[in-house]
């Protein structure tokens, strides 16, 4: 989508004379149901076509940096949720990081006083196609996702996108996400990194990669869940001892009957905990305790879930809402879930390990930090360290406690080209279960500085 496709109209803006896409005002949130009033950020949102002939198109929706923080000086960073299937709208936006949250009632909205839109512009992507408001007009699409489609849509997405937004063409450029994405944000990463190189491509001005408890190498990811597992309380010696035995640690796709047999007692074990914030109480319906024992990770669900995601799920079904947000204009045949079970029960191709490439754009030198919340049983903080241990980087600053207000608000570790960082009383979802503390690792990560000591 090059400037001869997009007529480009200058329209009168904070700087007089600067020229934007026609689609980029077309775009322009006037204001979302229910939002608090005068709230000082500009909002944009509506679809990037990736595949012509497929019909595929993704959503995505901008949040700038409130005008009196100078959004035209700050990075951008795309942030992407796992699954895989599951809505960065849904996750990123609604319950962590974005500056609204939604009230349960599913119609109003407040502000979250620790939105990371107060220090960069934030753009989520609904990704693959088939996930949220994302749509394709090839149903297979829908059965054939996976982890390379969905970089280089993610990719194209992003070079549509620069052309519809150029003034965030040379821009810092961050990808952050979690879970899952602790897949697709290196995999962009690379790509985006390799396509740099080309003489063909548009120049992106990446810096660098943020992921939380990311899904990172099934082999050390297996052998640390049933180890966290274990070492919480959460499972029997004999069991945890089955596990060790019968699940292969990620020598194949999918785990034998043996494991799966191991993994229906481990659950029983466990009982009805959040498996995702296991101190937390879940949310007082089954429903969020459901855990699909299949694919990949068979222990882990499709969505964290202690009630804030059904809030959502009403919020970005009403129709005034999906207007405002210019989502669902070719009238999809099924209701917005945070959540594909078709995306994410049919996806295809997933690498056994991120190691490799996190080898080869730790050796370009980009900036690359992990982060942990270390009550999540799911992708679990020993899980995480086995997967960082693997790579052998050197140690710069030996493990240390960081502070929030004298308190201590998790540990770091400071590697060769990596730094690696726990935030304490954090479950899956960080920014979610420890706001402040997540904030203040975001600025951290943002400024290259260490965390407060």
């Amino acid at each position: 989508m090059g400037q001869s496709v997009v007529s480009v109209v200058c329209v009168l803006s904070l700087i007089v004379g600067t020229c934007f896409a026609s689609s980029q005002v077309s775009d322009r949130i006037t204001e979302l149901p229910g939002q608090p009033k005068n709230v000082g950020f500009a909002q944009y949102s509506g679809y990037v076509t990736v595949n012509e002939q497929a019909g595929r198109a993704l959503f995505y929706w901008l949040v700038e940096t409130p005008a009196s923080r100078k959004p035209e000086s700050r990075p951008l960073v795309l942030w992407l949720n796992g699954g895989p299937g599951c809505s960065s709208v849904a996750y990123g936006a609604a319950e962590e990081i974005g500056p609204f949250h939604i009230r349960p009632d599913g119609k109003t909205l407040y502000l979250n006083p620790y939105a990371w839109s107060s220090l960069a512009n934030l753009l989520f992507l609904e990704s693959p196609a088939g996930v949220g408001f994302s749509y394709t007009n090839t149903s297979s699409d829908l059965y054939t996702a996976g982890d390379k489609k969905t970089a280089e849509d993610a990719y194209t997405f992003l070079v549509n996108w620069f052309e519809r937004f150029p003034q965030y063409k040379h821009r810092d450029f961050y990808i952050a996400g979690e879970s899952y994405a602790g897949h697709y944000v290196p995999q962009l990463s690379q790509i985006v990194y390799q396509r740099n190189k080309g003489v063909q491509n548009p120049i992106i001005n990446f810096k660098g990669f943020l992921v939380g408890n990311a899904v990172t190498d099934d082999y050390h990811d297996y052998v640390g869940t049933f180890e966290y597992w274990w070492t919480h309380g959460l499972i029997s010696d004999s069991t945890y001892r089955l596990l060790r035995v019968a699940c292969d640690f990620g020598s194949s796709q999918h785990p034998s009957l043996e494991c799966m047999k191991a993994l229906n007692v481990a659950v029983l074990e466990q009982g009805k905990i959040d498996p995702y914030s296991i101190y937390t109480r879940p949310c007082n319906n089954t429903q969020s305790l459901k855990r699909e024992l299949k694919g990949h990770y068979p222990w882990m669900s499709r969505a964290y879930d202690p009630c804030t995601d059904r809030y959502s799920e009403v919020y970005f079904n009403r129709p005034e809402v999906q207007k405002a947000l210019h989502a669902n204009l070719t009238r999809i045949s099924y209701p917005w879930k945070t959540c594909s079970d078709i995306v994410g029960n049919y996806w295809a191709d997933s690498p056994l390990s991120m190691l490799p490439i996190y080898q080869e754009l730790i050796a370009a030198g980009l900036r690359i930090w992990v982060y942990s919340g270390d009550t999540d049983a799911v992708v679990p903080v020993t899980a995480t360290r086995y997967s960082i241990d693997a790579l052998k980087l050197p140690t710069i600053t030996n493990w240390y406690p960081w502070y929030d207000n004298g308190k201590v608000g998790g540990w770091s570790q400071v590697y060769k080209g990596l730094t690696f960082v726990t935030v304490t009383g954090a479950g899956h979802e960080v920014p979610l279960h420890r706001p402040r503390q997540a904030f203040i690792l975001f600025k951290s990560f943002l400024e290259n500085k260490p965390l407060p000591s």
